[in-house]
């Protein structure tokens, strides 16, 4: 069988290589590698979601031994959860790279590790065997540290530091629970379909691992207190970065917590999903409050990031807990709607903030105002991202937290009380957008030039689909549904 799956995993890898043997060349070569690789690796994925998935299994499946001794073994495939991020990485991952053809210091440098952050991200999403799932997950890191360190802000290298210390050893952890899952498993075995349909470890073995799983992925998410990385990560990075650590690389603790805690270890994390939810209602309401006390646009938008999290993690708690299959599936597609919302919407107001920032110089909303005059397709951008962000009706959160809180309500009606997010977010949303964007234009704002041709094709899509996921998301739900309404409890 045509192996698609390996092609489109490791065609940014192939561009990466064409980089570094053009490194002498000019910085539109190297941009125009990317936007080339890029586009091919969307039209992977696009070939990709075309071939579809089978219902409650894996599919699409491409494998060839590896370390037989040990029982790890190069495997890859796709199912209703992981095909929709692997689209939303390529498509996140060209859209920053149309966006970055302005960069013109180190520009191959960036390309390079733009490209292999590519490669390992969508590694982590196909990957069927765990040490391949862990080799993508840390390889991840590096590009992203370089990415904050050398083209970030004035604090870069100590909030690249932060955040691969915090990252790097969070970790670990999921490392000793895989040691753990191979131990338990006979024969021995990285196969992670296996450790799926028949889970290796039970007791107290079984909950050891699933809390070392919790803590990596919670770090990951990142999840209230070990979220402090998160903010600083944001604020610091350059605008191209902050939209794949939001849109692509937080999705990594969110799925793996799908993938390996509750699937994984699915006794031991019912067992302790009260405790999971208890966090991702916390998390939920304060990152919606932290938020509401930010004057730095970034920083605000990172910390709506902490918010949407919280749901997704409410929701998978709410998944374990529910004893209906239906609801398990509703909790499940929620969850993963969200995440590919949350990808389009933060990913369109990183770049956003990114593109304003590039006019003015700042971020602080007490600095600016009266924008949407100057510079109204950027202004009106941002109020559609906006909207989206804080769940209105019609755009693409709704359809994800109307599920995602319907299925709370009918499982655990008091974790519902995570809806006061959604109200904060609302009341901070209209309050950026009325310092920014609305009032008096100060002097200095008044020459401002719109969104380049370059920028309309970045944005533009991000908001199309924000709007088409909001009004018709089946096209997706479908997909999701075929693996979440078999997941076993």
């Amino acid at each position: 069988m045509f192996p698609l799956v390996t092609i489109t995993l490791f065609l940014p890898l192939v561009g990466a290589v064409l980089v570094l043997l053009s490194r002498s060349a000019p910085a539109r070569v190297a941009h125009t590698i990317a936007l080339i690789t890029s586009a091919l690796t969307l039209g992977g994925a696009l070939w990709m979601w075309s071939r579809g998935v089978q219902a409650g299994g894996f599919s699409q499946l491409e494998h060839f031994t590896w370390m037989p001794s040990i029982g790890a073994a190069y495997r890859v495939g796709v199912d209703g959860i992981s095909l929709p991020l692997v689209l939303l990485t390529a498509l996140l991952f060209l859209l920053t790279f149309i966006y970055s053809t302005k960069l013109k210091q180190r520009a191959h440098a960036f390309v390079v590790l733009a490209l292999l952050l590519e490669t390992a991200s969508i590694g982590v999403f196909t990957a069927l065997d765990a040490i391949l799932f862990y080799v993508f997950f840390e390889l991840s890191l590096v590009s992203m540290y370089f990415m904050i360190a050398g083209w970030g802000h004035e604090d870069r290298r100590r909030a690249a530091l932060m955040f691969f210390l915090y990252t790097l050893l969070g970790s670990l952890p999921l490392l000793l629970a895989i040691l753990g899952l191979y131990l338990g498993s006979t024969p021995h075995t990285f196969d992670m379909r296996t450790w799926i349909a028949h889970p290796p470890l039970a007791g107290t073995a079984a909950m050891l691992a699933m809390i070392a799983m919790l803590i990596t992925f919670a770090v990951k998410t990142p999840v209230f207190p070990l979220h402090t990385w998160l903010p600083a990560a944001h604020v610091q990075a350059p605008a191209a970065g902050s939209v794949l650590l939001a849109g692509v690389m937080l999705k990594f603790g969110t799925y793996g917590l799908i993938r390996f805690a509750l699937q994984m270890t699915p006794v031991a994390f019912h067992d302790a999903a009260v405790v999971v939810l208890i966090f991702g209602v916390f998390s939920a309401i304060y990152g919606a409050f932290a938020a509401l006390g930010q004057t730095d646009l970034k920083r605000l938008i990172a910390y709506t990031s902490i918010n949407h999290m919280g749901y997704i993690i409410a929701a998978v708690a709410i998944a374990s807990l529910a004893l209906n299959p239906r609801l398990r599936a509703l909790a499940l597609d929620g969850a993963v709607l969200q995440m590919i919302s949350h990808g389009l919407v933060t990913g369109a107001l990183f770049f956003l903030v990114g593109m304003l920032q590039d006019r003015t110089d700042t971020r602080e909303l007490g600095k600016l105002g009266g924008l949407l005059r100057v510079v109204p397709v950027l202004g009106w951008s941002f109020v559609i991202a906006a909207f989206a962000s804080l769940g209105l009706p019609g755009l693409a959160h709704f359809p994800a937290e109307f599920q995602i809180f319907l299925a709370t309500l009918r499982v655990e009606p008091g974790a519902v009380v995570m809806i006061i997010g959604i109200v904060i977010t609302a009341g901070l949303y209209l309050k950026a957008i009325g310092q920014a964007f609305l009032g008096e234009t100060p002097a200095q704002w008044r020459g401002l030039r719109d969104l380049r041709t370059s920028e309309l094709l970045t944005i533009g899509p991000l908001l199309i689909l924000t709007v088409l996921v909001g009004i018709a998301p089946a096209w997706l739900l479908n997909v999701i549904h075929l693996t979440t309404m078999a997941l076993q409890p």
